[in-house]
């Protein structure tokens, strides 16, 4: 017989904390939406699966507005953004209405926006999404990338940081 064992009242918390000490890039994902408006959002959660077939995972909040039209999305594009690009990170995080007000950006495959001055950018076709917990967790295709010699946006215990030269 197994024992249910019962977390503290702030186990939630502590646990983000502790995975914030794995220092992570900051991307921006985009997409457009069913009508044709760019939309996207910071997010941190992001890796390589495989080198061939050419794969990247990323995650999203499941009770997200967006979500659905990232679940039902053909191609979205993961923006890895550089260490100046700081504010770019906290618009896409904010409830922005128009999080692209101004923004000047180019177009990729299926017409997904490609923010500029990125380290590296990847277009994707969205190919498997699994439920994990109160996340969907996308596998994707990756069909054209480029980047750029830059210095990443790095995220480490709550705050943006830099890498030492």
């Amino acid at each position: 017989m197994s024992q249910q064992i019962t977390p503290p009242a702030d186990f939630t918390r502590q646990f983000r904390n502790a995975l914030g000490m794995f220092a992570t890039g900051i991307t921006v994902v985009t997409t457009r939406t069913p009508e044709g408006e760019p939309i996207g959002l910071t997010v941190n959660s992001f890796n390589s699966v495989s080198l061939e077939p050419p794969l990247i995972v990323w995650s999203l909040t499941a009770d997200l507005p967006s979500t659905p039209v990232f679940e039902n999305a053909e191609y979205y594009a993961i923006n890895v953004l550089a260490e100046d690009q700081a504010a770019l990170s906290q618009r896409f995080a904010s409830r922005a209405e128009d999080r692209f007000a101004g923004l000047e950006f180019d177009e990729g495959t299926g017409g997904v926006p490609l923010l500029r001055g990125c380290c590296a950018r990847f277009e994707c076709r969205n190919t498997v999404r699994y439920p994990g917990g109160d996340h969907v967790v996308f596998i994707s295709e990756v069909v054209a990338f480029d980047r750029e010699e830059l210095a990443p946006l790095i995220y480490h215990a709550g705050a943006y940081r830099r890498l030492a030269p």
